[in-house]
């Protein structure tokens, strides 16, 4: 009998457990709930570079068009940076195509899981439709010391610029565009000083103006990108030529050229001279003009550059760019060469001869 009422009490237990499993509200609503949207992948790449930007394409089919939206939650991915938090969208006849795009950050990398949600007109729920990520077959590159860290579809000069910066070195000033780029990963070798003076930074099309400071016995400076449409590297040459003023860059870096202007201060003088003899020999007054203009201009060009106050703790500037780089700070107010000025920024000529900008704001006032 013992055994029969064990029996009994086993039975009605496992009775109520089920009942009460039924009833719970959160089991019945995960049951009933309606699966509308169909995920599936548009194109998978067969291989990633470690350093590539990418791009995965969701397709995404809804058997309901009672929905304002859809929603992306991913998970569980590894060895990628996601460029966009929201995917680019093109509505075709039947699917959404959702795009996102990744760069390869690691030697190892997993597609995360897509989890897309239907946003209803009536708050009306449906259920979840996950489609799982796979592994990446991911490459890493093997290049030569000239490689310039850059992989992208295309990397194009837009102009350069080479001055000199002190007795040893010369500053270049390049700006280039990029295609699927990582372009704030650039990083030349084989240079004194380098660094990144503006940067308009985005997964497809990207901006950047970079200086590189070199040796003065460096006839041009090289680089290479891999260009991943050709899968191959491509070489980038910027000739150092100082006196080439047919290209230039957000700012005109070199010193004023002194040179022909005191050529020009001797022919005036030489001409003014000759007018002065003239003027004694043939007693002829009229000729005096001939004498005031090229001295107006000697005097005009003999004007020394303005020297002009600069206020303690300003920064002093590579480029007039903001965020820019500082390569010095001055410590309390001191006057400073003045070279020229462009829009709020005004260009200087430093004690050790180098040449950098301040902004406006940081001129004494007095």
């Amino acid at each position: 009998m013992k055994w029969l009422l064990l029996i009994g009490l086993f039975l009605f237990s496992s009775l109520e457990a089920d009942t009460s499993k039924n009833n719970n509200p959160s089991s019945i609503k995960t049951k009933d709930l309606q699966k509308v949207l169909y995920l599936s992948y548009e194109e998978l790449p067969s291989r990633v570079l470690k350093g590539e930007i990418f791009k995965i394409t969701i397709k995404s089919l809804s058997t309901t068009n009672n929905f304002t939206d859809i929603i992306y939650d991913l998970s569980d991915s590894y060895g990628l940076k996601l460029l966009n938090d929201f995917p680019s969208r093109k509505i075709g006849d039947r699917y959404y195509y959702e795009t996102f795009y990744f760069l390869v950050t690691s030697k190892k990398a997993r597609l995360p899981d897509f989890t897309a949600t239907l946003i209803d007109y009536n708050d009306k729920e449906y259920k979840k439709t996950t489609i799982k990520g796979n592994e990446l077959n991911v490459v890493a590159l093997n290049p030569k010391r000239e490689f310039a860290n850059i992989l992208a579809n295309s990397f194009s000069l837009i102009n350069y610029k080479t001055t000199s910066y002190d007795n040893k070195h010369n500053i270049i000033i390049f700006v280039a565009t990029a295609i699927n780029c990582d372009i704030a990963s650039l990083k030349l070798n084989n240079v004194y000083k380098q660094g990144i003076e503006s940067i308009d930074e985005s997964y497809t099309k990207s901006k950047i103006t970079y200086y590189a400071i070199v040796d003065k016995k460096m006839e041009n400076l090289s680089f290479s990108y891999f260009n991943v449409g050709s899968n191959k590297f491509s070489f980038i040459n910027i000739p150092i030529i100082l006196d080439d003023d047919s290209v230039t860059t957000q700012s005109d870096l070199k010193p004023k050229d002194l040179s022909r202007e005191r050529l020009k201060m001797g022919i005036a003088t030489t001409v003014a001279l000759v007018s002065f003899i003239i003027i004694l020999w043939r007693k002829k007054y009229i000729y005096l003009i001939f004498i005031i203009l090229p001295l107006s201009y000697v005097i005009y060009i003999g004007i020394p550059s303005k020297d002009i106050c600069i206020k303690e703790g300003s920064n002093i500037h590579l480029l007039p760019v903001l965020n820019g780089t500082i390569f010095e700070t001055i410590e309390k107010s001191y006057y400073l060469k003045k070279e020229g000025e462009v829009q709020n920024w005004t260009k200087v000529q430093l004690k050790n001869k180098k040449i950098g900008w301040v902004k406006n704001e940081d001129i004494c006032s007095y």
